[in-house]
């Protein structure tokens, strides 16, 4: 048996999903099935529950017993991974990293460019995802490390702080905000707005400050998508309030008009999350390291233009 095979069975238990598990391993989803078939007949122990018609992923006890084992192996062989490369002094092995739209397409191009540089036996395995998934994925263990705006405190993890970054208004250069060189909340009052899904942290917070100031402004149209914003004020739905380093190349191009906000907390926090019982492996700690530099050093009013990427959510 290959740890592989146990690896794949811990990622379907996670993921709940064949497909997800296959993808996950680069392996088809009748490979997956073969594999828990394996274990199951060398065991000769009915590790999942069967449900004609359905692929559930449901454990029997045994298999919650193989599951917890299985993990505790996964742990130990990590360990083994990175003291051995810890004899050659070198830095290697995947760092999974899962992130949310705006902020793997604005802020962390420039680290994982850098950590390429340093470290090229390494690698940075970056996903998108939505902020309360990539905190399940973290605690799950299917990632190593998740990069959220507005991370909390939660039973399990370990915040890691990156700094603050700015909030502002966008909105088209012919709107009649776009006159102002700052704008206060109350001047935000009765305007169309399109805005972020409400389980978006920089939504929730959003809604705080302008609740907190007596602010009510119109709701036209909700995303959780940071380039599907832009895209609406563009057109003239309304303004935005997104974070200053999303809209630097809009601003540049005379796309979009991005107005500071004058009142301190229009300040979006960054940090990385991991789990607290994990010991993070040399390759996570660099990137850590280099995220905390930039974060350190950053400047909030005029972030470098980022190259693009593909994702999914923003906020």
């Amino acid at each position: 048996m290959q740890i592989e095979t146990l690896k794949i069975f811990c990622d379907l238990v996670e993921s709940k999903s064949f497909s997800a598990a296959a993808e996950t391993n680069f392996v088809t989803q009748s490979a997956v099935s073969q594999q828990v078939r394996g274990l199951e007949e060398r065991f000769r122990r009915r590790l999942l529950e069967r449900v004609r018609g359905r692929r559930e992923v449901l454990l029997t006890e045994d298999g919650k017993a193989f599951y917890d084992e299985s993990r505790r192996v996964l742990a130990a062989y990590a360990v083994l991974e990175e003291r051995m490369r810890a004899l050659t002094g070198t830095v290697s092995g995947t760092v999974r990293v899962a992130t949310v739209y705006s902020i793997g397409l604005h802020q962390l191009p420039p680290a994982v460019r850098r950590f390429m540089e340093l470290y090229p036996e390494a690698k940075i395995d970056l996903e998108y995802s939505r902020t309360t998934r990539i905190v399940h994925d973290v605690l799950a263990g299917t990632v190593d490390l998740g990069v959220v705006a507005y991370p909390e405190k939660k039973r399990g993890l370990s915040v890691v702080p990156l700094g603050g970054d700015r909030l502002v208004v966008i909105c088209p250069p012919d709107h009649a905000l776009a006159a102002h060189k700052k704008l206060r909340a109350r001047d935000l009052a009765g305007h169309d707005f399109v805005l972020f899904e409400r389980d978006i942290p920089t939504r929730r917070a959003t809604d705080r400050i302008l609740r907190a100031h007596g602010v009510a402004v119109r709701r036209v149209a909700e995303f959780d998508n940071i380039e599907t914003i832009k895209r609406a004020v563009e057109v003239g739905f309304g303004a935005a309030i997104v974070p200053r380093a999303s809209v630097v190349d809009e601003q540049r191009t005379g796309q979009l008009a991005a107005v500071p906000l004058a009142e301190p907390e229009w300040t979006r926090s960054v940090g990385v999350i991991y789990r607290s019982d994990r010991t993070l492996g040399t390759a996570a700690r660099k990137f850590i390291e280099l995220l905390r530099a930039r974060g350190d050093g950053a400047k909030t009013d005029d972030d470098p233009k980022p190259p693009r990427r593909k994702g999914r959510e923003g906020g």
